[in-house]
Parts: C-alpha cells; structure tokens; sequence
C-alpha cells in the first residue's frame, strides 16, 4: 500500500509525457489514426449483435421455411460487412500507426541531439548517471517496439481495447443489468491495473540497471567489433571475452529474471482468482434474469459474447503495454536529461558578445588551475601562458604534462577552477561560445573519423561553407591530401569506409591528411586559431619533418598552436613551451632554450640521438646478441 501514492504519481507523469507528444503526430495523421482504432474497436461489438441476430433465427429458418431467410441474410450480411471492415481497416490503421511513431520519434530524436550538443556542458556529458541515461535514451530511439512514437500509437491501439470493454460492459448493463456490469467492469479492471503497475514496478527495477546492463552491452559490441579481430585472435583472448559477456549477462539478467518471478507470479494468481469470481458472479446474475424474464436467445448470446469480449481486457495488450511504457520511459529520460542540462545553462546565460575578428593581439592564461570533475589531481596548477597572435607555439611536454587540457580550456569546453582566460583582454566566459569557436580550427589527437565521403569529411571542418569547392581543395592541397583522394575511385564523393557500397579505409596516416585539411577549411571559412595536438602520431619520421617544414610556411600570419611530445619536430617555431606539472617550465625559441641546456635540450638530444648512426661496436654487438 505503501507503493500505491508513488505508482499514481509514476503513472500520471508517464501518460502525461505521452500525451503531450500528440500534437507532434500531426493533425490529419493522428485524427485519421484514431477514427481508425475507435473503428476497429467497435467492430467485434458489431460482429457480436450480427452472429447473435443469426443464432435467435436459426431455429425460424428449420421451423418455418425460407419465409424467415431474409433476417437471417441481413444477420449473414452484417456480420460479413464487420469482417471486411476489420480486415480493410486493420492494414490501414497500422500504415497510420507507423507514420505516427515516425513522425513523433523524429521529433525526439531531434530533442535528444540538440538537448545533449547544445545545452549540456563537457564535464556533464561525463557523469556517470548522465551516460547511463544518454545510454537509455539512444536504445530506447533505436529499437524496433517501445519508442516514444510507438507510445504514441500504443495509445491510440488501446483505443481499440478500451471501447471493446466499454461497448460490451454497456450491453451487460442493458441485458442482465448495471449490478452485473459494475461487477464485470470492477473485476475486469482490477486485473487490467495490476498488470500495468506490475510493468511499471518491473520497468523501475529495470532502470536501475543501467550500469550493468552498459557494462554488458560493451562487452557485446566489443566483442563483435570487427577492427578488433586481429588483435583477438592474435592474444587468443576470444575465450575471456566469452567469460567475461557470460559473466556480465549474469550479472544483469540474473537480478532481473528474478525480480520478473516475484512481481508475477503469485500476484498473478490472484489476479486470476479475482477474475474468475466477477465472472461467475455475472454469470450468476444472467441466470437469475433468465429465470425471471426468460430472455430471448438474441439477449442470451449477446450477453455471453459480451461478457467475453469485456474479460479480454483482463489480459497483457503486448503491441499497446510494451510500447506505451518503454516509450514513456524514453520520453522521461529525454525529459530529465533536457531540465539537467537547460537548467544549468539558465543558471549560466549564454553571452552575447561577438568573437569576430578575435584575437588581434594575443590569448592569454592567467593563474589557471584545473582538476578534471571528480578527480584530486589538478592537471593545471596555476599556469601562465600566453599566445601572441599572429604565431606559432609549440608547447612540448610528456603525457600527462598538460597539454591537451589546455586545448579543451581554450576551446570553452571546460572552465578554469580559478585563474582567466582571456582574450584580447576580454573574458572568454565574456564571448559567445558558438562565435569563438567559429574562430577555432582545432584537431585533437584523438580526432573524428567519420563514416562519409571524403568531401564531407573535410568540409565538416565549417559545413556552413560546405559548398566552397575551391576552398575545399585549397584545404586538401596545403594538408597533403590532394593525392589521397584523387587515388580514390569516386574522388572526393568516395566513403572513407568499407562498411559501404565502393568505400575504403584509409591508413592512419591518410587519415590523419584528411583531419588536417578538415582543420584548414576551417581556417579557410574564417578561422584564425589553429590548434594541432600530435598532428603527425601517424607519420613516419620524414612525413612529420616534412609535414611541419611546409606548414609552419602556409600558416604564417594565423595564431598556430601546435601540441607535441616531440620536441626534435617542432623547432621551426616561433616559440616552443615547455610544460611540466601542469606548469611552464621553460619558454623561449629552440636556439634558446638549447643554449638553455634544460628540460628541452634533453629532451630534444634524446630523441635525436635515436636516429643518429649507431657505433659499429654497439651495431655488432646488438646483431650478436641472441634472440
């Protein structure tokens, strides 16, 4: 009892969501829909009068010859027409269900996309319980029953149900009696509500699985991942992954099954009981009416059928059930993630102040200390760092030192614990953040590699100006990618993909061409920041020197910032910084901080000194070392 108030509430906010997505249906397709089922709901009543009309006449057609036919051919012809009409109509209010769940899916889909790219922030797109509900979310859009649209139709299928049971619970009150119908429909409806609050409770536990269920399906996708089967069979790790999957679909399944058996099983059977006993209950006053008012055959057999068409509502409705509470599900979850995330952006209003034409003079980091959320280790602590506009910095460090955190805060991805950012003087939390990052052109290390043509690949870099073809193949020639794509079958409308109909993979330093030209379309499109983290992890050692003897020249005049743990790679330069401890620790051009004889130069002569030719005693000694 203790449950009822909090399944009420469940309850109203979970038909509440669904029927606030009505309207998206759409007027004709929604009002066409439920004509449809309200049609299709009344025609088994129809079916019932026409057989109990052709019941009540059989015996006048044996008794007095075919004077009696024509009744009997209407009942024939009507109870024909109900069959027809529920086979015409049947096809046609499915055709209409599923233009319903599209069109209301396609409404939360783009709810969900703009909620999660548009209002949430970095950091909160890496909470726990937010994946867990994204996660929930996506596979409640993408399966095939118990979307939001499919919510949508499973209302208007319950449609059908309810005004089977409210028809055939009108003819009992007419036949046998209102006693007899409120007993029917109280029965009836006691089983009906404990089935869907047996589902809402089951579906409650189900939520709350969410971290296991996560962890099994990456185990899943893991497993069947093709880009992973060499390393697979290689290990010979196949038999783990088994293990493993085994191991975490126990961990999931098992609590549930369980929890299955304890909300149906002996509920159920009470269920039962109680529906058995309304049943005979009714039945018993139908044999009292017929005993004081001898009803007529026509009354008997429409009150039967009647009764059995009300006890089918008794039952589990698997194409309304199922979809209306996965899909309210789904809608409740988009709900919350959209107030999680709307209301920390009211609580930060979005500045207005235009980024165009920024930085003219320099960037700047002023006492910024950073700690990722939920980690004790400051990744900044206290760094001061300034780019000067119009030059490229190369900042150099190990991993861990810093440097891609750097990035992430001056893109606005992460705010600073303390410290500012500035720009030109101006707060970057001051600048709008869509205009600054018009003003970005950033590759990260670990950067996108999309399934789609190579035009779209690099014109992603600013689709705004996707069709600019010229400035498309000015980016490609200055990244080197010129002589990938024109390798390729279709040229630049070739899928960068096997998965597709004439696509190819590329290798990782192809890929890595592409994302750099991704990178200077943008700067073609107006971008004045270029950023490159490890822009050449892919290249071997001549591509790399290559690579940044000419970049560094066709990126003169923009504010370059280059990332490497490389130092032997980036000392054409305008600066290079050290960072170390969150902190810089040495800065000045390469000439000076050789002479500088610190962090640098080690670094710098360390990695030289590895491709620089090995003793002959040292080369002898390493070729007669044993295997």
């Amino acid at each position: 009892m203790r449950q009822v108030p909090e399944l009420i509430r469940d309850g109203v906010a979970r038909w509440t969501a669904i029927f606030r997505l009505l309207p998206r249906a759409g007027c004709i397709a929604g009002i066409s829909s439920a004509l449809a089922t309200l049609a299709i709901g009344l025609v088994p009543v129809g079916f019932a009068i026409a057989t109990s009309v052709l019941i009540s006449h059989l015996d006048l057609i044996f008794g007095h010859g075919p004077a009696h036919w024509a009744t009997v051919g209407q009942a024939l012809v009507l109870a024909g027409i109900t069959l027809l009409l529920q086979n015409v109509l049947t096809p046609f209010q499915f055709a209409l269900g599923e233009l319903v769940t599209r069109k209301v899916d396609g409404h939360c889909v783009r709810r969900l996309i703009h909620t999660s790219l548009t209002d949430a922030s970095l950091p909160q797109l890496e909470e726990r319980e937010v994946l867990s509900q994204l996660s929930d979310a996506q596979s409640g859009l993408a399966q095939d029953f118990g979307t939001p649209g499919g919510a949508v139709a499973g209302v208007l299928a319950l449609v059908v149900r309810y005004s089977q049971m409210l028809a055939a619970v009108t003819l009992v009150a007419i036949i046998v009696g209102p006693g007899a119908a409120f007993t029917l429909m109280v029965a009836v409806l006691v089983v009906r509500i404990g089935y869907r609050a047996t589902l809402t409770s089951f579906m409650g536990f189900w939520g709350r699985q969410g971290d296991q269920r996560r962890s099994m399906e990456y185990m899943f996708q893991t497993g069947i991942a093709p880009e992973l089967s060499k390393e697979m069979r290689l290990l010979g790790i196949l038999d783990w992954f088994r293990a493993r999957s085994a191991e975490d679909a126990d961990t999931h399944w098992l609590p549930i099954w369980r929890e299955r058996i304890r909300l149906y099983f002996k509920p159920f059977i009470g269920y039962t009981l109680i529906l058995f006993a309304g049943i005979c209950v009714v039945l018993l006053q139908l044999r009292g009416v017929m005993s004081r008012n001898k009803l007529s055959i026509f009354e008997l057999s429409l009150a039967i059928q009647s009764i059995g068409l009300a006890a089918r509502f008794a039952a589990f409705f698997p194409e309304a059930d199922i979809s209306t509470q996965w899909g309210s599900q789904t809608v409740q979850v988009i709900t919350r993630l959209e107030r999680r995330f709307t209301g920390t952006a009211s609580d930060n209003a979005v500045p207005h102040r235009t980024a165009a034409g920024l930085p003219r003079s320099s960037i700047r980091f002023d006492g910024v200390r950073f700690a990722y959320p939920g980690a004790r280790r400051l990744v900044l602590d206290g760094l001061n760092l300034g780019f000067r506009a119009g030059q490229s910095t190369a900042i150099v460090g190990l991993n861990g030192a810093g440097k891609t955190t750097v990035v992430k805060l001056l893109s606005g991805l992460y705010e600073p614990d303390t410290g500012r950012i500035t720009v030109d003087g101006i707060d970057l939390a001051d600048l709008n953040p869509q205009s600054w990052h018009q003003r970005l052109a950033v590759i990260f290390q670990n950067y996108a590699r999309y399934d789609l043509d190579a035009r779209a690949n690099v014109v992603l870099g600013a689709p705004r100006h996707g069709d600019d073809t010229a400035a498309f193949w000015r980016a490609c020639d200055r990244a080197g990618a010129t002589g990938i794509i024109a390798r390729l079958a279709d040229k630049e409308r070739t899928p960068l993909s096997s998965r597709y109909s004439g696509g190819v993979d590329l290798s990782g330093g192809q890929w890595q061409r592409i994302a750099l030209a991704r990178a200077l379309f943008a700067v073609e499109a107006g971008a004045s920041v270029l950023v490159l983290d490890e822009p050449t992890a892919h290249l071997d050692v001549r591509a790399e020197v290559a690579f940044f003897n000419s970049f560094l020249d066709l990126t003169q005049g923009l504010t370059t910032i280059i990332l490497s743990h490389r130092s032997s790679t980036v000392r054409r330069a305008d600066r290079i910084v050290v960072l170390e401890g969150g902190r810089v620790v040495e800065d000045g051009s390469h000439d000076e901080l050789i002479r500088a004889t610190g962090r640098y130069a080690h670094l710098f002569r360390l990695q030289v000194s590895r491709f620089s030719a090995e003793p002959p005693q040292a080369s002898r000694t390493r070729r007669e070392s044993p295997p």
